[in-house]
């Protein structure tokens, strides 16, 4: 009996607790309030790319790559998608997209507080997030802690996959970015 309990004591000594690694991804939530970052986003099979910048709470500036050169902004309340090419504008009240959940991240440090961690690929802690008719998979890497990814609808009911890299964590940035273009 006491080798089976040496066994398992030292087995915990190498191997970290779900509830330690729910405490390091919060901690680490904590403390950013701003994230910077590139992504690689997937819509039903469709790849676009880009770079955003996250300021707590729900602002987002995002510039896509692509040839619409589309940006997609919020400023808490609203979101807009605008394709920079042919000046096509589409606004949305923020509570209204999965992204209410995703850019709050008081509200997702108190999800993560109460549910299991699930690990994929020994490279990702994922979390499955459901609010307000919405689920969200949101991913961290799972030496980091850092955020690196999530998986929601988009407002067309497409499965929408977000893998973020490049990360800058609370770099000073211009609050300018975060007012809503105007339809020209």
């Amino acid at each position: 009996m006491f080798r089976y309990t040496l066994i398992i004591f030292i087995l915990n000594l190498y191997t970290p607790s779900f509830s330690s690694t729910k405490e390091n991804i919060i901690s680490q939530m904590k403390h950013i309030n701003i994230l910077g970052f590139d992504f690689i986003q997937i819509i039903d099979e469709k790849k676009e790319n880009g770079s955003c910048i996250i300021k707590y709470p729900k602002k987002i500036f995002c510039k896509y790559d692509g040839y619409n050169k589309k940006i997609i902004v919020s400023n808490g309340k609203s979101l807009v998608i605008k394709n920079k090419n042919n000046g096509s504008f589409f606004i949305y009240p923020l509570k209204k997209t999965p992204l209410e959940f995703l850019l709050d991240k008081n509200y997702l440090v108190s999800k993560i507080k109460n549910l299991q961690p699930k690990i994929i690929d020994n490279k990702f802690i994922t979390f499955k997030i459901i609010g307000n008719k919405n689920e969200i998979n949101i991913f961290f890497d799972k030496d980091t802690f850092i955020l690196k990814g999530w998986q929601t609808e988009d407002i067309y009911q497409n499965l929408s996959i977000t893998f973020i890299s490049s990360i800058k964590i609370n770099e000073k940035i211009d609050d300018k970015i975060f007012i809503l273009p105007r339809n020209n």
